[in-house]
């Protein structure tokens, strides 16, 4: 095991005294959520983007039988536990968490984000746990996606050269 890397990654059960003392600390915890699959630049550029809004970046990742019911039975390609190593790994994450439900809604809760993050190809309206935490005086953000970065777009390009 890498130190580094694996006290990045927290369990839901150690999450609510991380945040205790990180506003214990005044730290701004910004919090963003996602599956995470195959990690690309958009990914990248995205969680870079997020964590410049603040001190903390918290990232909720998709369970395995959380993603197949989002995205279907063929995904995820890459398991949960390397998905939390490899977003761990990034300098601009500072926590990496698993959530096993299809939202992230406890765990916004749990964590009150100063900033709530998401992609540009969601509407703030539609942001879950948006309302939540504006009604506590946080920010939603929405930060825009690069142009032809997606991992179902990775995994349909992989699939066509594979029939060639």
């Amino acid at each position: 095991m890498i130190k580094g890397i694996e006290s990045k990654i927290v369990s839901r059960k150690q999450l609510p005294s991380l945040v205790r003392r990180l506003r214990k600390e005044g730290r701004r915890i910004v919090f963003t959520n996602g599956c995470f699959d195959i990690l690309h630049w958009g990914h990248v550029y995205y969680l870079a983007r997020a964590r410049e809004l603040g001190d903390v970046l918290i990232v909720g990742v998709n369970s395995d039988a959380s993603v197949r019911r989002l995205k279907g039975k063929d995904r995820p390609v890459n398991p949960l536990r390397d998905r939390l190593r490899v977003l761990a790994g990034l300098e601009v994450v500072d926590y990496v968490v698993s959530f096993s439900e299809d939202t992230p809604i406890r765990l916004i809760r749990t964590v009150r984000p100063d900033v709530l993050v998401k992609g540009g190809d969601w509407r703030v309206k539609d942001i879950v746990g948006a309302d939540e935490v504006i009604s506590w005086g946080g920010e939603v953000v929405t930060i825009p996606l690069r142009r032809g970065r997606s991992t179902t777009g990775i995994i349909s390009r992989i699939i066509k050269d594979k029939r060639r």
